[in-house]
């Protein structure tokens, strides 16, 4: 269990700022650095040299550094990863390129495939054959392996992706293959049964190739950061967030770097599902929009929704299918181009669009005046008044008002003969709008209605839209925490050391072998335990989840098991399981066709303790405001004269009556006409709709 005296430090590093989260036994202190593209640690280590000498201790001091980073999904989506060979079954070279059967764009005759991560001419084949089975049908062909081998030499290879046909069920030809290639090779070598060992060759291949064409540039990374760590006193140790929300040591996501993909959105997610627990709210839709996408996840009963596999880099409108498949374990989220960075532009149907291109650190929405010249999100923002230009990121970057204007007109006023003010007014709404519809099919897709929920904004950019994205949504009530610019850095901070492992094995109900079961599922939780254990010697949970389906159905749905040794007698138990979680998905269970297991999953994660909850306040006592500043008012469509508060200036019970703006260094939260902004006991404010509150 976690030390509730340690000093944690907890380093995000985004598209557009990294940020820091430094925990002194309670304290926070935290800070926003650009991100540094040519040597990302240096800026966790500005960052850290900032909190450090705000919270007056060493760097020798902190106990624990937890580190979530963007760069494997970077590398992914900008194709600045290693050179990768892929070496696979004779016969299925092209599965990667063939992809499956489903098309994203049904009717779209001139339809463009994404081009696979490694090139055909990078894919070696060897004959050898493991049945569905697992059982060998063709030993593995040695000599054309060392041939293979002696090609990846000469070829200059950076990383090797093993990846054969039915590994998940007998793991032992990509395990012979490995030690055969590690004779001559000395690149990393990632072998699918170990990175991703579950049924569906497409899914399973293309996750191999995506850790290995990650994996050096990874680990070239992690090693730079713990050196340089090292070198300005940090004596604690580095873990890492998976994309499930767990930690894990840096030993393990150098070797697994794909489970890095979206470790930083999980942070995130684990930072609203801490304060949903804190103030005892079931239903919560987390709104984190930084500098660069914006991530919508939906929190029941204080645990985010998860899921086996995700796509990176959709490169067709964002349709479902058109990306990259990892199937690893993962927080669930639709993710977005539309961030404070986001570039706003003109389609040929003179329709306003947003993202997902990005100006990024470097050079920047224009208003930074670092070199950019196109508008961004945070261009618009400026120019409607939502954000102070002396007072950006506490001061420390001063924005230009007349260069986000001239951007705007130049790149969309001028083409729809709009005003900079009117331009600005429409990238706002039209950003709005793409992370509200995005947020409504998320919901649609989970069976789940979004106006049920209540939101949780955090990020630099989200709580400068949220009011209005729940406007939009007809969401009722939203919370910004303290230190919501910097939410998924603390929620690194909440993480529990933990570990989910996986394992593909058909078994129809109606030969259900209970000691065969037992071992497998035995062996998932040693792995699973084994890397929990890695950061934690308190005590362990265990959750055990079936994914079953009737036979014949293409897909499968989760079912909880007890985490016990099975019998004989427990078919029929399961059988109920799966037949109640069916109705639950579908409404009712179906009668007839025969139950089969596809994976077992087991998860293993620290105790951590829970914290005490206590009820949202939703009136509280005016404060007069002392500040203000025109403002745009998107309900009336005109500028009109908004209060200015400074959030460190309120106390609990206050209430501050929209329009207006609460101000602190990270962030700006703007409380739009329909809403009023209450303090709760901690400092959290809550928007809630006027007229609501009782």
């Amino acid at each position: 269990m976690s030390n509730s005296q340690e000093i944690r430090l907890g380093a995000d590093i985004g598209g557009t700022f990294t940020d820091i989260a430094l925990d002194v036994r309670g304290a926070l202190f935290s800070t926003k650095v650009l991100t540094n593209y040519t040597a990302p640690e240096q800026a966790i280590l500005d960052g850290i040299e900032i909190v450090t000498a705000d919270a007056g201790i060493s760097i020798s001091d902190i106990d624990l550094i937890i580190h979530g980073t963007t760069l494997a999904t970077n590398a992914l989506i900008e194709r600045r990863g290693a050179k990768t060979a892929l070496i696979t079954t004779e016969g299925f070279r092209d599965v990667i390129e063939m992809r499956t059967e489903n098309r994203f764009e049904q009717y779209d005759l001139d339809l463009v495939l994404p081009t696979p991560l490694i090139p055909r001419e990078d894919r070696f084949t060897v004959t050898g054959r493991i049945s569905a089975e697992g059982k060998e049908l063709a030993p593995l062909d040695i000599a054309r392996l060392e041939k293979i081998a002696d090609k990846i030499v000469e070829g200059d290879f950076g990383a090797v992706a093993i990846g054969f046909i039915h590994s998940y069920m007998n793991p032992a030809h990509e395990r012979q293959a490995r030690e055969i290639l590690e004779r001559k090779v000395s690149v990393p070598i990632s072998i699918s049964s170990e990175v991703s060992p579950q049924m569906r060759e497409f899914e399973r291949f293309n996750t191999v190739c995506a850790n290995a064409y990650v994996r050096p540039q990874m680990q070239d990374y992690l090693i730079r950061l713990q050196d340089r760590l090292k070198e300005m006193g940090a004596k604690c140790s580095v873990f890492m967030i998976h994309s499930g929300g767990g930690l894990v040591s840096v030993e393990t996501a150098a070797e697994f770097p794909v489970r890095l993909v979206e470790s930083g959105p999980a942070g995130g997610a684990i930072f609203a599902a801490d304060i949903a627990r804190r103030f005892d709210i079931n239903h919560v839709v987390s709104y984190d929009m930084g500098g660069t996408t914006a991530k919508i996840c939906l929190i029941e009963d204080f645990v985010p929704h998860t899921a086996r596999t995700f796509e990176v880099a959709r490169t067709y409108r964002f349709c479902k299918g058109s990306g990259m498949p990892i199937s690893i374990p993962v927080i669930e989220m639709i993710e977005i181009g539309a961030g404070g960075g986001s570039l706003a532009w003109v389609d040929a149907m003179g329709r306003i669009q947003a993202g997902p291109e990005s100006a990024g650190s470097e050079p920047g929405p224009a208003c930074y005046q670092r070199g950019g010249e196109r508008p961004a999100i945070t261009d618009a923002d400026l120019v409607l008044g939502k954000l102070d230009p002396d007072n950006f990121a506490g001061g420390k970057i001063k924005l230009s008002t007349d260069s986000a204007s001239e951007a705007i007109v130049t790149e969309v006023g001028s083409k729809l003969g709009l005003t900079a003010d009117g331009a600005a007014f429409g990238i706002s709404e039209v950003v709005d709008e793409n992370m509200a519809n995005a947020a409504r099919v998320h919901a649609v897709e989970n069976g789940k209605n979004i106006s049920d929920n209540t939101m949780i904004a955090f990020g630099g950019a989200a709580p400068l839209h949220a009011a209005r994205l729940c406007e939009k949504l007809n969401v009722d009530s939203c919370l910004i925490p303290n230190g919501a610019g910097v939410g998924s850095a603390i929620g690194f901070l909440k993480a529990p050391f933990g570990y989910e492992a996986l394992s593909s094995q058909i078994m129809r109900l109606s030969k259900f072998d209970a000691s065969a079961l037992n071992a497998m599922l035995g062996e998932l939780k040693t792995t699973a335990e084994g890397f929990t254990r890695a950061g934690t010697s308190g005590p362990v949970d265990r959750e055990v989840t079936a994914f079953m389906r009737y036979v014949g159905q293409g897909w499968e749905i989760p079912v909880s098991l007890p985490d016990r040794d099975f019998t004989a007698d427990d078919a029929a138990m399961i059988a109920d399981a799966f037949c109640e979680k069916y109705a639950e998905f579908f409404g009712r269970a179906v009668e007839g066709p025969e139950i089969e297991f596809v994976t077992w999953s087991v998860k293993a994660q620290e105790v951590q303790v829970e914290p005490e909850t206590v009820s949202l306040v939703s009136v509280g006592t005016e404060v007069p405001a002392t500040e203000s500043r025109n403002v745009f008012d998107p309900v009336s469509g005109e500028f009109c004269d908004t209060a200015i508060v400074e959030r460190s200036d309120l106390k609990p019970g206050d209430s501050v009556a929209g329009p207006a703006v609460i101000v602190e260094q990270e962030t700006s939260t703007v409380v739009t006409s329909p809403f009023n902004a209450v303090i709760q006991h901690d400092g959290t404010i809550l928007l809630v709709r006027k007229g609501l509150a009782a």
